[in-house]
């Protein structure tokens, strides 16, 4: 009685429909073999194990010349064949659902994997055969259907995930340095896009096998499809991006829409390098970006902070595009911006925060969206003047990044609306004497670098207030040395002092500043 996966006497059943295989006993025995995968004697263990077993003697036993026979029909000859018998291996040793393949399924996954690998390596050496021009002269149309499949299994078990184990990630490495060597590219990005411009890349076809598995109903069928797509994604920069956008945009916001925090990052990745790498003329056709943005701007009600960092990065790169088109021409006041809408709702979650990872965000991304709108953020000074009181007084544990990056915010603050600061002098002048106090007693574990950061970037700050207000930091701070006994507090009173002498404090004289021009002497002057 005959092994089910034999490739002799194929069964009338096994054979493809008329004019979609080859008619040789290669094409027929190839055909037999993906019957026994996608069929349903495939849910036997016993007939896809038999299959594997017949595929790797089948390929043992034929010359490489053979497996290129028919490239040029219109069918694709043999090449056609392996390349769905290539597609149907890799849904073999894909993962299944994450509530199927707890406890001993994903085990089960990286021994398939781990057996699939050694086939793609063996058929790979084949096609690395074939490369002599009297050989095979036609072994890249040969390779291009089995390119996509064997790439996208690479990447599915090359890195550590809940499905792979030390071996599997071991051969899917290999898998995919031979991918590369065959296909005579120097790296993933030149095997997507191609090496030259003559060359046609992979992308679209990779993006086509994984595009089933990216709609709604089927992207979670399968855990590995969305990491794929995302590193697949972020491999291909400017120039070649934008020809595939109807491509790539949808999933990434489809994955960018999920409940799950991890994907909801992960999507917003997508999204981040789709808006880096894709022209704004393209992102604006359609109103693409304005799906954008309503897309990134609703995650940032969600209280996770790895996802409030990808969402705020990405939406300051997304502000240029936006605004492309904006122009103001005078006369009335300036149209708010997204910017601005985006920096208001930051604004009104920093203020009653007391997650600490959640002001670290905020207050990591404030200094951005002040550059961003310049003299504008003069729109939202009261609020920032709450907020940056707020966070100066709350110690943020050792590194201090929420204080560091809130006097920075500070400095930029007195720098684009130093006309507004004096009436605020006392406040901020209270504030940051307290700051400077607190760090110079501090006995904590905070390392000394970041305290004399802390005291740095307070004295800066100073001596902003300084200029800004015509000189009376100085004045208020006169007593201080006499009355204060501290070592620091007196050392960065003194650097304002000796900084501020014979220093003028007209608006015309304060050069690198922004943009003014004086009332009483009418010089014009570029400022900061």
């Amino acid at each position: 009685m005959e092994r089910d996966g034999s490739p002799e006497s194929p069964p009338r059943e096994a054979s493809s429909l008329p004019g979609e295989c080859p008619s040789s006993d290669l094409g027929q025995a190839l055909s037999q073999i993906l019957h026994h995968l996608t069929g349903q004697e495939s849910r036997r263990g016993k007939a896809r194990n038999a299959a594997l077993q017949d595929l790797g003697a089948l390929l043992e036993a034929t010359e490489c010349d053979r497996l290129f026979e028919g490239s040029d029909a219109p069918q694709g000859g043999v090449p056609g064949v392996l390349g769905k018998v290539a597609a149907a291996l890799e849904k073999f040793a894909a993962p299944p659902k994450e509530e199927e393949g707890r406890g001993d399924g994903y085990a089960t996954v990286a021994e398939r994997a781990t057996a699939v690998g050694l086939l793609f390596m063996k058929l790979l050496r084949k096609v690395e055969s074939a490369k002599e021009p009297q050989v095979c002269p036609a072994w890249k149309r040969g390779l291009r259907p089995l390119a996509a499949p064997i790439y996208v299994f690479a990447i599915t078990h090359s890195v550590q995930q809940p499905w792979t184990r030390p071996r599997s990630r071991d051969v899917a490495r290999e898998v995919l340095t031979l991918l590369l060597h065959v296909a005579e590219c120097g790296s993933v990005a030149g095997f997507l896009h191609g090496e030259n411009e003559d060359e046609k890349g992979r992308f679209a076809e990779i993006m086509g096998l994984l595009q089933p598995d990216l709609n709604k109903e089927s992207w979670k069928n399968n855990p590995a499809t969305k990491h794929v797509f995302s590193w697949t994604l972020q491999q291909v920069t400017r120039p070649w991006l934008n020809q595939h956008l109807e491509r790539i945009l949808p999933p990434s916001l489809l994955i960018s829409d999920d409940y799950q925090t991890e994907n909801k990052v992960l999507g917003v990745h997508c999204l981040h390098h789709i808006v880096l790498n894709v022209p704004a003329a393209d992102l604006l056709q359609y109103n693409r970006a304005q799906v954008l943005y309503h897309a990134l701007f609703n995650h940032l009600y969600t209280p996770e902070h790895h996802l409030i960092q990808a969402v705020l990065l990405c939406l300051l790169d997304l502000f240029p595009v936006l605004e492309k088109g904006l122009h103001w021409k005078g006369g009335a006041a300036r149209p708010t911006t997204h910017c601005d809408e985006v920096l208001q709702l930051v604004l009104t979650h920093m203020e009653p925060e007391h997650r600490v990872l959640l002001r670290r965000t905020y207050a990591r991304n404030l200094p951005a969206f002040v550059k961003r709108l310049g003299i504008l953020t003069v729109r939202h000074l009261k609020r920032l003047e709450r907020v940056i009181l707020g966070y100066l007084e709350v110690y943020d544990g050792p590194e201090e990044e929420a204080r560091l990056k809130i006097l920075e915010t500070l400095k930029l603050l007195m720098q684009y609306t130093w006309p507004r600061v004096s009436c605020r002098l006392v406040v901020l002048l209270k504030a940051l004497l307290k700051l400077i106090c607190d760090v110079a007693r501090d006995s904590s574990l905070t390392p000394e670098p970041v305290k004399s950061a802390l005291l740095e970037e307070a004295t800066d700050c100073l001596l902003l207030l300084d200029c800004c207000s015509q000189g009376q930091v100085k004045g208020l701070l006169a007593k201080i040395p006499q009355s204060c006994e501290d070592r620091k507090v007196v050392e960065c009173v003194r650097k304002v002092q000796q900084a501020s002498e014979g220093a003028p404090y007209r608006p015309c004289r304060r050069h690198g500043w922004g943009s003014c021009r004086c009332r009483r002497t009418g010089e014009h002057t570029d400022w900061f």
